[in-house]
Parts: C-alpha cells; sequence; structure tokens
C-alpha cells in the first residue's frame, strides 16, 4: 500500500483546492449569463475515480452536496463505455440531480488508459424551455412542463462537441446563444481540470495521488466521527410549516428526528407527506445535500469539505415524499422545499450547540422572474435571488441582508448591472426595518427591500416566496421573525400582494416590490441590554415606540 509522506499530502491537496478555484475563476469569466458570472449560480469540484468528492470550491451549497450522487450515476449509466476526451451531460432531478436548470458538466480524467479522477461543473441556466420563459413555471404539475432534460448524454466526444446534442439544446431554450455560451464555459472548466490532475500525476505518479485521495478522505472521517461522538447521543426532532405549493397555499408539515448515537448521525424525515402537486418538491440527492450543509456546520463549518466529512451520516426519508419526489414530480422550485429540510435538521440541532446555530431565518430565496422585451425588441429574462434576515444566536444579534441557507458563496446583482442588462430601475434597495425582525435577547437580523421599476410594456413576472405565512422561529423565548413577500404597485398606487404566483402582467411604470423576513429572536426580550436597544433606536432599526413595545425600555432610551 502506497504512504504519502505529510509535505507531499498537503501539496497535493493545496493542488487540489487551487484547481477547484482556477475552475471557478475561468467559469466566472467565461460565462455569458448574469446568473452565472455575477450572482455566481453554480460549483465546481473534483472526485475520485469512484465518485468521491476531494475537493469543491465555495459555490452554492446544494450544487456541490449532489456532486457524488450525479457523478456515481454517470458511473452506473456508461460503466466501462467512458473513453478520454469524453464530456458528459445531465440535468436529471431524479438521478443525483437538482431541477432542470441546472446543467452539471462531468469530464472523466484520463492517465496512462484508466480513469483518476472526474471533474464537474454544476451551473444554472437562464432558460431550458418549458412553459415560461425561465422553465420554473410556479403551478407546474409535472417535470414535463419545467424544460428540457438530458440526462446523461455525451456533449463531447474525443474532444469534440456533439453537434446533435448542440442543435437539441438550441431549439429548446430560448436564449441559445447564452446556453450554449455557458455550455462551453463549463467544459472549459472541466478541461482546466484535467490539465492539473494530468501535472499532479505526472509529477506524483499516480498511486500516490490516489493514496493523497484515499488518506484526505479518511482523516476528514475521523474528525467528523470525533466531532460526533463529543455530542451526547440522544434523539432531537423539529417541526416545520411550508406555506403552499405554488397550485395550492395548504400548508404543509414536515418533521425530522436527528439521532446521534455514538460517532454516527441519522436525520430521519419519516412521516413527512408525499411529494405534493406543485414544484417545491425536491429528489433525494437534493434532500442529502441539504442535510450535509447542516452536517458540515456541525462538524467543522471551516474545513474544505470532501466525501469523507459525511461517511458518518445517514438520511433516512421514504421514496416518493416531498423531500424525495419521483419522476413525473416537479422539482423546478426545489431549493423552495429542500432549504426546509435544512432547517428542519438546523432547528433540531439548535437546543444542542447554541453556539454554532441560530434562530430561524427568512429560508426562501424570494426569487422572482422577470421577463420581456428590451427597447430593442430583443427578449430578457431576469432572475436573482434575494437576501433576508436571519435568526439570532445566543450570543450575537442575527446578520442582516444576507443570502439564504441553500445558496452558499453568492450574490444578488449590482444595481448597475441590473440597469445596464435589462429595462429595469432599481429605486430602492434597503434593510426592511419598518418590517422589523424577532426581538429576543437578542434580536433577529433585518431583510431588505428592493424595487425595480419596470421600463416597457409587456413584461410579466411570476414568483414562489416561501415563509409568507409561517414565520422564522425564536429560540429560548425568542420571538419570531417576520415573513417575506413580493409586491407590484401600479403608478397610481395601487398595490397586489403575492407569495407564490405564476403569472404577473406588469407594465411600464410599475414597480416590482421584493420584500424579504427578519430572522427569530433568541431568548426574552426583556432580557436585553438597554444600551443594545439604545444602539437599534439611534441606528434607525426600530423606534421609540417600538423599544417600549416589545423591550419595555422607555426611560432607558435616549431622547
Amino acid at each position: 500500500m502506497t504512504t504519502v509522506d505529510p509535505v507531499t499530502q498537503e501539496i497535493i491537496e493545496g493542488k487540489l483546492t487551487a484547481t477547484v478555484d482556477e475552475m471557478g475563476v475561468v467559469m466566472a469569466r467565461t460565462s455569458m449569463s448574469p446568473v452565472i458570472y455575477e450572482v455566481l449560480d453554480f460549483a465546481c469540484g473534483l472526485l475520485t475515480h469512484t465518485g468521491e468528492l476531494v475537493a469543491q470550491m465555495n459555490g452554492i451549497t446544494l450544487f456541490t452536496g449532489t456532486f457524488g450522487t450525479q457523478v456515481k450515476s454517470l458511473i452506473a449509466l456508461y460503466g466501462e463505455d467512458l473513453e478520454d476526451g469524453d464530456i458528459l451531460l445531465t440535468n436529471d432531478p431524479y438521478s443525483g440531480g437538482t431541477h432542470a436548470c441546472d446543467f452539471a458538466i462531468v469530464k472523466p480524467i484520463f492517465f496512462d488508459g484508466r480513469i483518476l479522477a472526474y471533474a464537474i461543473n454544476v451551473a444554472h441556466y437562464l432558460d431550458v424551455g418549458g412553459s415560461v420563459p425561465g422553465s420554473l413555471a410556479p403551478n407546474a404539475v409535472s417535470v414535463f412542463q419545467e424544460g428540457l432534460r438530458l440526462p446523461g448524454v455525451k456533449v463531447v466526444r474525443s474532444d469534440r462537441f456533439s453537434g446533435e446534442i448542440l442543435r437539441i439544446i438550441r431549439e429548446n431554450v430560448r436564449l441559445p446563444d447564452i446556453a450554449i455560451g455557458d455550455l462551453t464555459a463549463q467544459v472549459a472548466t472541466v478541461r482546466v481540470a484535467a490539465r492539473r490532475m494530468d501535472e499532479l500525476a505526472r509529477k506524483y505518479g499516480v498511486d500516490v495521488v490516489e493514496a493523497a485521495f484515499d488518506h484526505l478522505l479518511t482523516v476528514s472521517e475521523k474528525q467528523a466521527r470525533a466531532a460526533i461522538a463529543a455530542l451526547p447521543d440522544g434523539t432531537y426532532e423539529a417541526e416545520d410549516i411550508i406555506d403552499g405549493d405554488g397550485v395550492t397555499t395548504d400548508p404543509i408539515a414536515v418533521r425530522v428526528a436527528v439521532t446521534i448515537a455514538g460517532d454516527q448521525l441519522t436525520a430521519d424525515f419519516t412521516g413527512c407527506p408525499p411529494a405534493v402537486a406543485g414544484p417545491i418538491n425536491c429528489a433525494a440527492g437534493a434532500l442529502r445535500s441539504a442535510v450535509r450543509t447542516i452536517f458540515k456546520a456541525l462538524v467543522a463549518p471551516q474545513a474544505p469539505s470532501n466525501e469523507g466529512w459525511f461517511r458518518p451520516l445517514t438520511v433516512v426519508a421514504p421514496r416518493g415524499s416531498v423531500f424525495t419526489a419521483e419522476k413525473p414530480s416537479p422539482t423546478g422550485w426545489y431549493y423552495e422545499g429542500s432549504v426546509h429540510a435544512s432547517e428542519l435538521v438546523w432547528k433540531a440541532l439548535a437546543g444542542l450547540m447554541p453556539e454554532r446555530f441560530s434562530a430561524g431565518s427568512y429560508t426562501s430565496l424570494c426569487v422572482v422572474y422577470l421577463a420581456g422585451r428590451d427597447a430593442a425588441g430583443q427578449p430578457f429574462i431576469h432572475i436573482e435571488p434575494q437576501h433576508g434576515g436571519w435568526g439570532a444566536s445566543e450570543d450575537a444579534d442575527g446578520a442582516n441582508a444576507l443570502i439564504a441557507l441553500t445558496d452558499g458563496d453568492t450574490y444578488n446583482y449590482s444595481v448597475e448591472v441590473i440597469e445596464a442588462r435589462f429595462p429595469l430601475l432599481v429605486r430602492r434597495y434597503a434593510l426592511n426595518v419598518e418590517g422589523g425582525s424577532g426581538a429576543g435577547r437578542r434580536r433577529g437580523g433585518f431583510g431588505v427591500i428592493r424595487d425595480y421599476e419596470v421600463l416597457e410594456d409587456g413584461a410579466s413576472a411570476y414568483c414562489s416566496f416561501g415563509r409568507t405565512q409561517t414565520p422564522p422561529w425564536g429560540v429560548e423565548g425568542g420571538a419570531p421573525g417576520t415573513p417575506n413577500l413580493l409586491q407590484v404597485e401600479d403608478r397610481d398606487g395601487l398595490t397586489r400582494n403575492f407569495g407564490r404566483e405564476p403569472d404577473i402582467a406588469l407594465k411600464r411604470g410599475d414597480l416590482v416590490r421584493i420584500i424579504t423576513g427578519g430572522g427569530g429572536g433568541w431568548g426574552e426580550a426583556g432580557a436585553r441590554e438597554a444600551e443594545s436597544v439604545r444602539r437599534d433606536v439611534e441606528n434607525g432599526y426600530i423606534t421609540k415606540e417600538e423599544a417600549k413595545s416589545r423591550y419595555g425600555f422607555e426611560e432607558r432610551v435616549a431622547v
């Protein structure tokens, strides 16, 4: 058995990290969609020849947790039918993916005639066909309404693009040039990874590189097991509500039981309802990824991620549930369902590790699709995740205007990019202090308000907001947070409110107002220090009247 000295091990691990980071830089600089190069709605990784993740860039949290599942599904599909120069494409939610808009590009990396590793890049495409621009109809009742699916095809053979696959993509999406541009960028990133792995294997030899992979995974596993073993054994439960599925507004009750036994952790979603009619379902791959996000926060939030960390984790869920949907259940808005799986595990563990887990957050990405034609008559599709308020922790107020749990290292658009690329003006971007947040000894963070003025007639919008009825939860007597909301205000000042809405007609001068909620509080509000209340008043976060009604500090607040 090959052993690797510590210095070489460190160098190889550094090379892996540098490679996935380089893939990310190439993707951001060469893609054509602002949702990729501005929001960074993509992620890159490297895996062993058996599909075990060894390195990933800081990208979309939910993507990185699906890397191994997607690659293993492709290994099972192709077996020995892979050759040097092949590159695969899959966007199948039922084979470890998320939804049809997320294209996974996977390259088997050969060295000396055999596969050494796999490189993967998963990115969100602006449009993949389907019933609406942007492909994610909030009221879809079948995956066949959600656009083109290519579940494991060779998009490149012998280092040449497949003309047939490119034509299929072009003829089935609304923005073909952008789609092909993003595909080309993804292919460039996995080719970069192949060159870097070739350099590594030539320098150290395949046996040393593979031994370094194994060592990395083994050490991470040992550290994860030690972190779990240090926690008290027991079962920790949580319940929550998903506010409708896009077809109906009926509340959807979900639950989890998290069991710690020795050095293993099991998240059991038994008791959750069957897949719902609307597209907030997620498939099993996204569920596992959602749980992994919280598991990693539990055992080693700062350490680079790889498959070894998750070997002590078991996820249990009956097939065909809202968290393990199967074909043809729609999954277009999967992140609105899977984030509740993350939050359930988070909620179950918050009391166990208050130094690491906060009260409830605004949860939903609060995505709005705006589509139409610009002044030149060209079609546009604008999609953007929104930031919101996170829950308070035991020792600190919640974070203001932070991206939701599912989205990891991503951003919203700068105002300048929005106004340059789309017929929109950003009229307001501010903290949602009037909406408030959960009061407590430590208060929740504040969400945001973002107003877009529509500059052209004939535009339309659709959205799917969670937590519009069920606010973020508080801890130890902290007050709940505040809900999310979409408003459309016309030039006469008439305002309409929406949560999950499939079609909103817009005209020139309309204001589309996105309002994200504040996080839950931690501890009794009466225990908040006078100085903290006074500072919130001085900063304009709360009024003097709110200081009195929420915290009882009328006399102690400076006039």
